[in-house]
């Protein structure tokens, strides 16, 4: 990701908002797949989201596996980043398990539907696996996945409206070796509340703070998500935080400026804003 993860946790949304503190106390993880999708492929990459992967994500999610689940891509094109990230989210290793459990079950169930259609079709044209769509419509050997788990989280009061596809920025850091517990102090003082505040009123959706739980990538340790609802959001977000900075002394905010230096290398802090082509969340019971 750093790249990004895109890397809800979005992101990667957590799913329960009404029960922000229970998911919190259990830190969630996040699965991730990046893809890099061919130009002029995009809809069929999305269709084979909806034919292959809803079903079974949507399934789980009923069942109170996955918590929640999106696709989103990135509202910058930068060089080499992925064009598409699918992520789901689930309360542990174990709905991980399940996951991808019951992806191989649909895929091979697809895969001998779609062989079988073939032979009974004498001269046709094969139709072709699901994995084999998706080698077609993308660049198959750039995948990367990702599994993040959130350090802190925190949500807005009420979900979102039906039909919501959130924005989400990330803010990827790179914490000093050894750093990493006086880093999610500082964060959660300094930065915390301010979130909290913001999804009180509901300008941010959720909000966390994350890791790789499988590091797999050496461009960042920890990233910040904040998803809203629209980018003018965002514009509100950042003005929170120059107001918090704002109101202290001139030796305070220079003590805060130099702790968040002194714990993380800045040269290789880096930002992202992905939109949310599918969203989906549990039916309010």
């Amino acid at each position: 990701m750093k790249k990004r993860v895109f890397l809800c946790a979005l992101l990667m949304l957590m799913s329960c908002f009404t029960v922000a503190a229970q998911q919190q106390s259990q830190q969630p993880l996040t699965f991730w797949y990046e893809y890099h999708v061919n130009p002029g492929k995009e809809d069929e990459f999305l269709n084979l989201v909806k034919t292959v992967g809803q079903p079974v994500r949507d399934k789980l999610m009923a069942e109170g596996v996955v918590l929640a689940w999106g696709v989103e891509a990135p509202l910058l094109r930068v060089p080499d980043n992925a064009t598409h990230m699918i992520w789901y989210s689930v309360a542990d290793y174990a709905g991980v398990e399940k996951v991808d459990a019951a992806m191989s079950e649909q895929i091979a169930k697809m895969t001998d539907a779609s062989a079988k259609a073939s032979a009974g079709k004498k001269g046709a044209a094969a139709g072709g696996s699901p994995m084999q769509h998706m080698r077609e419509i993308t660049d198959f050997a750039k995948t990367h996945d990702y599994l993040t788990r959130d350090l802190v989280s925190g949500f807005a009061p009420a979900m979102p409206p039906a039909g919501t596809l959130p924005y989400t920025r990330y803010n990827f850091v790179k914490v000093k070796p050894g750093k990493g517990v006086e880093y999610r102090k500082a964060w959660e003082k300094y930065n915390k509340p301010v979130f909290d505040k913001l999804a009180a009123d509901g300008t941010v959706l959720a909000f966390g703070l994350a890791v790789e739980d499988v590091r797999t990538d050496g461009d960042f340790t920890h990233y910040v998500w904040i998803a809203t609802k629209d980018l003018a959001s965002q514009d509100r977000v950042r003005a929170a935080f120059l107001a918090d900075r704002d109101k202290r002394s001139q030796e305070e905010q220079e003590a805060i400026t130099h702790l968040f230096t002194s714990l993380t290398d800045p040269d290789a802090a880096r930002s992202e804003v992905t939109r949310s082509l599918i969203f989906h969340l549990p039916s309010p019971k």
